[in-house]
């Protein structure tokens, strides 16, 4: 998570010495979650470029898990998801995005939606309203906003439903995903590093205590300058193209990983899960991704038609 405001670990004991332990300030095993965290970077970034269809089933993937992460969750507080058509949702909407673009993205997300309210009120009326309310939340939380991401591509899924882009070269609209994933990689990491070493005052401390108004500041700045260099480099656009997307993108980042604290805290748990080495659970990475996909989307659009 980004803006961190660092406490010192336990001590650790061994052989009767007194050591500090490794995992750093904000919490993290840092060689973990950096090694993770390229690895996906690595991952996305080479499906995005060199097989779309790759990209789209990466995305999905990401939001089954994400997915199955809140199913469990909420189950811990006697809420089941109607897990069937929201899972089918779940797959179903980055397809869509892909295939039928922004139309059949939002019917996909109508379709879910009716049908998680069908399939829950079958079972019975005990517990269906709250059930029925976290699948419809669940789906416009994670598959809905997460496949903003692929939208971009919609444009030009007729010249390659599947296999390489033509000629081996990636059209505009995947530098568009690469640089929102390039901004979010930047608010996380400059507000971490930020945030960790500098941070005092607490952003949202009933929220999310240690993220602090100095890592977001750090966040800021390092996201401008990746922004800068991203729309001049990557998206042929003037350098303030850049410094807005910056801004949107550490926003929108930032809310996102406020609204899953918060989710997590009145669930009463950490981490959503423990499947990623030194970062938790599959959303602890995609809380700040899934807000920014839609924002991205929205100014992208605003500045192909300025």
């Amino acid at each position: 998570m980004a803006q961190e405001q660092g406490e010192p670990g336990p001590d650790v004991r061994v052989r009767g010495k007194q050591r500090r332990n490794p995992t750093p300030k904000a919490g993290r095993n840092l060689p973990a979650a950096t090694a993770v965290g390229v690895g996906m970077l690595v991952i996305v970034l080479g499906g995005l470029l060199f097989f779309p269809l790759g990209f789209v089933l990466i995305v999905t993937a990401f939001a089954v898990f994400g997915v199955w992460e809140v199913f469990r969750a909420l189950e811990t507080t006697g809420t089941r998801l109607p897990i069937v058509p929201v899972m089918t949702g779940t797959v179903a909407m980055p397809a869509a995005a892909y295939f039928g673009g922004t139309e059949s993205l939002l019917f996909a997300m109508l379709l879910s939606s009716v049908a998680a309210l069908i399939w829950r009120s079958l079972e019975g009326a005990a517990g269906s309203a709250r059930s029925i309310f976290a699948g419809v939340f669940t789906l416009a939380w994670i598959p809905f906003l997460i496949s903003f991401a692929v939208l971009p591509l919609h444009t030009f899924v007729g010249e390659t439903p599947v296999g390489l882009w033509p000629d081996g070269v990636a059209p505009p609209g995947a530098w568009q995903i690469a640089t929102l994933l390039l901004l979010v990689v930047a608010n996380d990491t400059f507000g971490y590093l930020v945030g960790a070493s500098l941070g005092k005052h607490p952003m949202a401390p009933k929220i999310s205590p240690k993220k602090s108004w100095e890592g977001f500041a750090g966040s800021i700045g390092g996201a401008t300058v990746v922004g800068v260099l991203a729309a001049v480099f990557l998206l042929d656009r003037p350098w303030w193209v850049g410094v807005v997307l910056a801004v949107g993108m550490v926003a929108a980042a930032t809310a996102g990983d406020l609204s899953e604290s918060m989710v997590k805290r009145e669930l009463g748990i950490k981490d959503m899960s423990s499947i990623l080495p030194g970062h938790g659970g599959v959303m602890d990475r995609l809380d700040s991704i899934v807000f920014a996909c839609p924002v991205a989307f929205i100014l992208y659009s605003v500045f192909a038609g300025a």
